[in-house]
């Protein structure tokens, strides 16, 4: 039976925090760039209080620690993203892909690109794991695994090839990635990628539907549940011809007011 508490509540909370974390990092990576340093610092303060977060929800086994480490998880997450978009931790390589790349060479381009963000966001999985590891709520590290597979799930989709690869989301200064972008076209990595994550999905909600009503183990599936279904509606995002940055239109005015006036001043 479907609860208010254990499955319904915890979709409407994913979603308000997608929603509105994504619009707001959108917001502060669209501004101008001497902004960028005083966005990074709040971006870590706002990470050390997730990690904090999850150190002491890690240890209580109720609802309200399941939310505090996924919450700690995404504030984690969210210092990662800026810290890629502003392009503090992106790669090495900081300029197009050229014409004549193919193959390996292409992708290890490509590679180069992101690397270091990559290596950040793997040895903060594996920290997390280690520091939840045995842990009666080990959800803050599980969420944080799942939304690195699901983004580099997204990377990867978008080198090889998608039907629709809308760069709204991109900031200006980071506009050499599209370069890297393969052709538009609906590939077989996509096909799996897509029904790989809904069958995640499901594997969560059979776990959120089987768990006691209202119980800690009902409301995390259900969060990780939700956070596939997100993952697998930004996959879409790539197949269809939708543009996903009208759904944060008001996050995106600085960086068209800016471009405006450097246009002008051109």
């Amino acid at each position: 039976m479907v609860s208010w508490e254990g499955h319904i509540l915890p979709f409407i909370v994913t979603g308000a925090i997608w929603f509105f974390a994504t619009g707001l990092i959108a917001w502060a990576d669209s501004r101008e760039r001497r902004t960028f340093k005083a966005s990074l610092v709040v971006g870590g303060l706002a990470g050390l209080a997730g990690l904090t977060t999850i150190l002491f929800a890690a240890q209580s086994v109720s609802v309200g620690a399941v939310y505090a480490a996924f919450i700690g998880a995404l504030a984690i997450w969210g210092w990662h993203e800026i810290g890629f978009l502003t392009g503090a931790a992106a790669g090495p390589r900081r300029e197009p892909c050229p014409p004549e790349s193919r193959g390996f060479e292409r992708f290890t381009q490509a590679s180069a690109t992101v690397i270091h963000h990559e290596l950040a966001l793997a040895v903060t999985a594996l920290m997390l794991i280690a520091l939840s590891w045995n842990a009666p709520n080990q959800i803050g590290a599980t969420v944080f695994v799942l939304m690195f597979a699901l983004r580099l799930s997204s990377k990867i989709n978008l080198f090889v090839g998608v039907p629709n690869t809308t760069t709204e989301m991109l900031p200006t200064h980071l506009g050499y990635l599209k370069s890297y972008f393969g052709s538009n076209r609906f590939t077989t990595l996509l096909g799996f990628s897509i029904a790989g994550i809904v069958f995640a999905a499901w594997y969560f909600a059979s776990l959120a539907m089987a768990a006691p009503a209202g119980s800690p183990e009902m409301v995390g599936a259900s969060l990780l549940t939700a956070l596939c279904l997100l993952g697998a509606l930004e996959h879409l995002f790539l197949a269809l011809p939708f543009r996903d940055g009208m759904l944060w239109g008001w996050a995106f005015r600085q960086r068209a007011q800016a471009t405006t006036e450097r246009d002008v001043t051109l």
